[in-house]
């Protein structure tokens, strides 16, 4: 195993998870169990008036929110309207009505897919990394979404509406973060470790939002800053939940 990189802080008392000893026929090697980023609904779709179930349909939907993507990026997810999704698309605007009642369920279903799509980036990019910290799960999350930033239209309306929660009014990506680092590194799975990587999430999230509102390209100088934030915030953190759980 690597030594982990210059300035990571060390985890201790590491047990070897489940998750470790599965083996890919691809890699060769041990990979992280991603379906606990993904999750079983991770390809729903909530909110379209019509679920496709055509490949055609399926194409004419994912159309229309390349289209309300494009309108996102040149002039603002507030000026979308329903007439502009379909111009853009060379759709009828029935069609429009015909999978969105309004302009609003035009932008959630956009925000769905954004989300969908930084989950399933995120747990190919986890295939792809060998995970030595937790540190590097959260390198993963922070550099996949600037990623996504660049190269996914639409991607800003993800910071346009509330976070989806669970039961505990967490984030839900927070709850799945959790739970994968729960079974990589046996850090005690309870609601203050959820607390804490919400508002990792958050911080790190804003401070990405805020480097491409500076510059389409992404301000550096808030994107080191909000991996370094996080970083430090959940090194004290993850510190002091292990020194409680072995008090």
């Amino acid at each position: 195993m690597r030594t982990p990189r210059r300035g990571k802080p060390a985890v201790s008392g590491r047990r070897r998870s489940r998750a470790q000893v599965e083996w890919s026929g691809k890699r060769g090697g041990p990979v992280p169990n991603i379906d606990l980023i993904l999750g079983a609904d991770h390809g729903r779709r909530r909110s379209v008036r019509t679920e496709p179930t055509q490949r055609r349909s399926t194409q004419r939907l994912d159309a229309l929110l390349d289209a309300a993507a494009e309108i996102v990026d040149d002039l603002g997810f507030e000026r979308l309207t329903t007439q502009m999704v379909a111009e853009r698309a060379g759709a009828s605007i029935g069609t429009v009505y015909r999978y969105f009642p309004d302009r609003v369920a035009v932008l959630h279903s956009l925000r769905e897919r954004s989300v969908r799509r930084y989950r399933e980036r995120v747990a190919e990019a986890m295939e792809r990394t060998q995970l030595e910290g937790w540190w590097n799960v959260i390198d993963v999350a922070l550099e996949v979404c600037a990623e996504l930033y660049r190269t996914e239209p639409g991607f800003s309306v993800v910071h346009a509406a509330e976070r989806e929660t669970s039961d505990d009014g967490e984030p839900e990506f927070a709850h799945r973060m959790a739970k994968l680092i729960v079974h990589e590194f046996g850090i005690e799975d309870e609601p203050e470790l959820r607390f804490r990587l919400g508002i990792a999430i958050e911080l790190g999230e804003t401070m990405i939002h805020r480097a491409f509102t500076r510059e389409a390209s992404g301000d550096p100088r808030y994107l080191a800053e909000a991996k370094r934030i996080v970083h430090d915030y959940l090194a004290e953190s993850f510190g002091a939940l292990r020194a409680t759980n072995a008090a």
